[in-house]
C-alpha cells in the first residue's frame, strides 16, 4: 500500500522532529540541527523561525566555531504553555499543574466519597478550575489536560469497564472537553504511569537504553503499563496490562470484576480489608507509621503482599521478558517493608534466563508517576506528535 502525504504533512513532521530534537538535546545550533535531522539548512531555520514566533524555542548565548561566526544556540521553552495532569483513583483525585517538560508547578488532591460519574465529574472541573488560577502566564495558557484512570479505556477516551469504580461506558474524554473547553486525552492509569517513569522518571542516556518497560502501579487495584520496543502496547483493541485481574488463585476470593482469586486481591490495598486481618488502618498512607514503629500485624500483612506481588511479576517477566520491572503506586511507599519478600518469590520462581538480565525498581516518580503520565500525554499532541500508519 502506497502512503502518501502533501506538503503541510511532511512541514508538520519535519517540524515536530525538530522540536523535539532541541527539546531533547539542547542547547543546539541550526547547523547541528540540520546535521543531526537530515534536513537542509534552509528548511531547518524556516522551521526554527516559526518556532521561535510560537515561543516554543528561544536563542541563547553563542556556540563553539568551526571556523566561521560563533552560532546562536537554540533552547526549547518549557514554560511556553502548561497541562494538567490528573489521576482519579478509588478514594481520591489528585492533579498537577506541570509545564512542557514535566516540572510540577502546583498540586491539588481532593477525596472521592462516591464513585457516581456525575460526582466524579464535578470534583475533577473543580479540581482544574483550582488549578487553572495558579497557572502562570505563558503565550498558549492551559494547552491540554490528561487523566488515568483504573479501568479500560478505548480510543475516543470512554471508560468501557473499571469494577473498581463500578463504571461502564462513559464517556469521560467526550464530556471533559464539552465542560471545559480544551483537549482531553484519557487513558488506564497504569498506561499512562509507565509514560511518566519512562520519560519523566529516568534520564535521556537510560531512556534510550530502555526499549522494554512493564510499570506496575500497585494501589487500590493493580495495573500494568507495558512499553515494547519503546511504544506503549495496548493490545488488538487497547486494552491490554489488565494484569490486576490474572488468575493467582483458581478457587480464591471473589472479585468486583466478576472473577476470583484476581492478583489485586492479594496484592493491592484491597489485601488489608481480608477478613483474617485486624489492621489498624485500610491504606498505605495510613499503616507507613504503624510499620515504622514495627507494628507485627502491619509488617506482617506488608511482608505478604511483597510475595503475592512477586507471584504475578514472576508470571509477567515469565510471559514478556522485559528489560526493566517498574514498581509504582502507593504500595511503593512500603518498599522498606515488601521489598524482600517479593525478590525471595522472584527469584525462587522466575525462570533463571528471564531474570538473568532484569532490572527490577521502584517508582523514583513515587505516587505522581500516573499524574505525570497523565501530563505527557497531553502535552505530546501539543508538540506536534505525528502518528503515521501503513
Amino acid at each position: 500500500m502506497n502512503v502518501t502525504g502533501d506538503q503541510a504533512l511532511v512541514k508538520k513532521l519535519n517540524k515536530s522532529i525538530v522540536l523535539e530534537r532541541i527539546r531533547l538535546h539542547a542547547p543546539l545550533s541550526r547547523a547541528q540541527l540540520s546535521s543531526q535531522t537530515g534536513l537542509n539548512k534552509a528548511t531547518v531555520s524556516n522551521l526554527v523561525a516559526e518556532l521561535i514566533t510560537e515561543g516554543l524555542v528561544y536563542e541563547t548565548g553563542l556556540g563553539e566555531s568551526s571556523g566561521g561566526r560563533k552560532p546562536l544556540m537554540l533552547l526549547f521553552n518549557s514554560r511556553a504553555g502548561f497541562v494538567l495532569g490528573i489521576e482519579v483513583s478509588v478514594q481520591y483525585i489528585q492533579g498537577a499543574l506541570t509545564d512542557l517538560a514535566g516540572a510540577i508547578e502546583a498540586e491539588l488532591v481532593l477525596p472521592l466519597g462516591q464513585h457516581d460519574p456525575a460526582f466524579v465529574m464535578e470534583q475533577i472541573q473543580k479540581l482544574v478550575q483550582r488549578l487553572m488560577q495558579v497557572t502562570p502566564p505563558s503565550p498558549h495558557g492551559i494547552v491540554g489536560i490528561g487523566l488515568g484512570v483504573p479501568g479500560m479505556v478505548d480510543e475516543s477516551g470512554t471508560v468501557l469497564f473499571a469494577p473498581n469504580l463500578g463504571w461502564e461506558e462513559v464517556p469521560l474524554q467526550q464530556q471533559l472537553e464539552t465542560e471545559l473547553g480544551l483537549p482531553v486525552v484519557v487513558d488506564n492509569e497504569a498506561n499512562v504511569g509507565a509514560q511518566g517513569e519512562l520519560y519523566y522518571g529516568m534520564d535521556g542516556e537510560h531512556r534510550q537504553l530502555v526499549r522494554d518497560l512493564v510499570y506496575i502501579s500497585a494501589g487500590s487495584g493493580i495495573g500494568a503499563g507495558i512499553i515494547i520496543d519503546g511504544k506503549p502496547y495496548q493490545g488488538a483493541w487497547g486494552y491490554a496490562g489488565e494484569t490486576g485481574h490474572m488468575t493467582i488463585d483458581w478457587n480464591g476470593r471473589s472479585c468486583t470484576c466478576g472473577s476470583r482469586g484476581c492478583w489485586e486481591l492479594y496484592a493491592s490495598e484491597k489485601a488489608y480489608t481480608a477478613p483474617a486481618l485486624s489492621l489498624p488502618a485500610h491504606s498505605t498512607a495510613k499503616l507507613l507509621p504503624f510499620a515504622r514503629q514495627g507494628d507485627a500485624d502491619t509488617l506482617s500483612v506488608f511482608r505478604d503482599i511483597g510475595r503475592y506481588l512477586g507471584v504475578g511479576i514472576t508470571n509477567i517477566v515469565n510471559s514478556l521478558n522485559p528489560g526493566m520491572l517498574i514498581i509504582g503506586g502507593p504500595l511503593a511507599e512500603a518498599r522498606p517493608w515488601l521489598e524482600q519478600s517479593m525478590r525471595e518469590v522472584i527469584d525462587e520462581r522466575a525462570l533463571p534466563y528471564h531474570r538473568r538480565q532484569l532490572q527490577i525498581r521502584f517508582s523514583t516518580l513515587g505516587s505522581r508517576s500516573t499524574m505525570l503520565g497523565a501530563a505527557y500525554a497531553a502535552t505530546a499532541p501539543f508538540l506536534g506528535r505525528v502518528r503515521v500508519s501503513l
